[in-house]
């Protein structure tokens, strides 16, 4: 089956890119610039810095120490092919089966005759193989090659790219091993490629080796570091940690690699280990557009609470290593609550990132930005991360690998099967084409301009034999939702809202969701946005630019009437709002609150989906805004 991820059990399971298409709207749309401007993009900018001739000069014998790009590189290039390795189960692109051709050639020309693979060490003047463990990052390139075999595996079949990366797998085995080295990587990614290429190969001892890593992380087994060892994970064993903390990619890396491994264990215990992290990590650590990660300095989780929106960090990759987690841990438990979370990050996280024309890209998506970025040449290197535009490239460029990858593999994240029928849980214009585990096939057509609106139609495409069941995600946020089945309208919870029956050709299952906007309050104990709430419609979190704004400085003086629900206007909403005092003074602090500016009028303030903002260049914004009393006797 053509899936990212293919647990052998669970309570549900997933539907593969040859079962599903999407047609257009939200997702169709953005899968389209991913294939025509995005993946062609990537490969142009590693030829450009010399990421991809790194292998071609490992297999000349000219590598040295003048190696150009991170010695993490070579991973984006691998995350690249399995871009690619979707795209082509998706549309059959041969331009796409083009590029995995002539990169396969180049790096399987590097590939040491022992199955070692890596442009940073072990040839040459450079340093040796596994010398540094915890910065290096060979077994993390490690696994993301292995994730591109497994694309590529499920897409085409048994190919030189799967040679090599079983070649390689099968070093890290010999390596890594009970009887080898005792370490592990600084930088989790191998465990979660070995585990779901060992599922694709039908290689039991890759999931082992992964399970192995697992256990070894934890017991201090990487040398102490300034941030400490809470920043890779090996500080407290997987199984007794309580939330997520350290460096976000890297937790959830470790996360997805542990659902697998309990998943083909049958470990209930490290499963459980799982689920109580993601709670409290979801509850107390996790931003409102679902992003993960409050601190810069070590791209990490902060604490309980920490969630200032002016420095949030909130890494693209975070966003993608986040879906990675919960949609396993919906195979596994069948809990709608993980795609509900998998919704808010597609929409406010994923979406948010590349441009409209799908060249540039956000790597940190804070949910304050106080001043407008510069503009960027699309011919330059970012060295930061941090910055108000998109940029075309970065100098640690893994995000727009991440999102290449994550849109050409949509359509595996849409729906399920159970034992009865099929769920489904993200909406797009789509045909959902699949087989029940007793033979039954079950057709259907999606219709709905979600997220514009929340009407989502189900049209039946097959007559069916037998009945089955047709459930539909209703999210969260979605209280008031109708269910129409059969000319009958009735109210449906969130959760999965079933209809089943003997369906024919042409049924409409009608499922409306209210999209009316909505204010969305902070718990108090974020005490960055205390006083402040957000605005919400359907899955997307809106917010206000200074685009919008007669003045720009007057998105600091802001505060906002939040007494009525703010009406819709097309594509975001509309609050009413007015401006506190923004005088300069010579101190900043005072006996009382800032005053609300002498005769001050309420006026109207457009708000935009989240993700849009900067498509119109440089601009400040907020998601959270303050609230402002209403004066005495109004």
């Amino acid at each position: 089956m053509t899936s990212p991820v293919l647990p052998s059990h669970g309570r549900v399971r997933p539907l593969g890119l040859a079962q599903v298409s999407i047609t257009g709207g939200f997702w169709g749309s953005r899968q389209a610039v991913n294939a025509t401007a995005t993946l062609a993009h990537c490969e142009e900018w590693m030829e450009r810095l010399g990421w991809l001739a790194n292998f071609d000069r490992v297999a000349d014998g000219t590598t040295g120490p003048d190696r150009p790009g991170w010695c993490f590189s070579d991973s984006e290039v691998y995350k690249l092919l399995e871009a690619l390795a979707w795209e082509t189960a998706r549309t059959g692109d041969q331009e796409a089966e083009a590029a995995i051709k002539r990169l396969t050639v180049r790096i399987g020309r590097a590939q040491d005759p022992d199955g070692y693979l890596n442009t940073c060490y072990g040839h040459g003047e450079q340093p040796p193989r596994y010398s540094d463990l915890e910065g290096g990052h060979e077994l993390y390139n490690i696994g993301h090659l292995l994730q591109a075999a497994v694309a590529r595996l499920r897409t085409h079949g048994e190919d030189e790219l799967v040679r090599i990366a079983r070649r390689a797998a099968d070093h890290v085995c010999r390596t890594f091993g009970p009887d080898g080295m005792p370490g592990i990587c600084g930088h989790p990614e191998i465990e979660v490629g070995l585990a779901e290429f060992g599922r694709a190969v039908g290689e039991d001892r890759y999931v082992e080796q992964a399970r192995l890593f697992l256990d070894r992380r934890g017991h201090g087994t990487l040398k102490d570091i300034p941030l400490g060892r809470a920043y890779f994970q090996d500080d407290i064993p997987i199984r007794e940690a309580e939330v997520w903390r350290g460096h976000a990619v890297r937790a959830l890396y470790l996360t997805a690699a542990a659902v697998d491994v309990a998943v083909e264990r049958g470990d209930d215990e490290l499963l459980r280990a799982v689920e109580r992290q993601w709670e409290r990590s979801v509850a107390r650590r996790t931003y409102i557009t679902g992003g993960m990660g409050s601190r810069h300095q070590d791209e990490g989780f902060g604490e309980d609470w920490e969630l200032p929106p002016d420095r949030a960090y909130c890494e693209t990759c975070a966003g993608v290593a986040s879906i990675m987690v919960s949609w396993r841990l919906h195979l596994a438990t069948g809990d709608v609550r993980y795609t509900d979370l998998i919704e808010r990050t597609l929409y406010n996280v994923i979406a948010t990132s590349p441009s409209p024309d799908g060249r540039a890209f956000f790597y940190a998506n804070p949910l304050h930005q106080r001043t407008p970025g510069r503009p960027v040449d699309p011919d330059e290197v970012s060295p930061r991360a941090e910055a108000g535009v998109r940029a075309a490239w970065f100098d640690v460029s893994c995000c727009p690998t991440n999102v290449a990858r994550t849109l050409a593999g949509l359509n595996g994240y849409l729906a399920t099967t159970d034992d009865d029928g099929l769920r489904i849980h993200q909406y797009a214009p789509s045909a959902l084409r699949a087989e029940l585990p007793d033979g039954r096939r079950v057709a259907v057509d999606v219709e709905t301009d979600y997220p514009a609106s929340g009407t989502v139609r189900v049209r039946i495409a097959a007559d069916a034999s037998e009945p089955w069941t047709l459930a539909l995600r209703v999210p969260a946020w979605a209280a008031g939702a109708t269910l129409t089945e059969d000319g009958r309208t009735r109210p449906v919870e969130p959760g999965m809202a079933e209809v089943r029956g003997a369906f024919r050709a042409g049924e409409v299952i009608t499922l409306d969701l209210p999209m009316e906007p909505r204010f969305t309050w902070p718990d108090p104990r974020i005490d960055a946005v205390r006083g402040c709430v957000a605005v919400e419609r359907g899955p997307e979190v809106l917010c206000v630019e200074s685009h919008d704004l007669p003045d720009a400085d007057g998105l600091d003086a802001l505060a906002v009437d939040a007494r009525s629900v703010p009406p819709a206007e097309p594509g975001g909403a509309r609050v009413r709002a007015r401006l506190r005092d923004p005088a300069d003074r010579p101190w900043a602090y005072g006996p009382g609150a800032a005053a609300l500016a002498r005769d001050a009028e309420w006026f109207d303030v457009p708000l935009r989906p989240y993700h849009s903002w900067a498509h119109r260049g440089p601009s400040r914004m907020r998601v959270w805004l303050p609230v402002s009393p209403p004066p005495e006797g109004e």
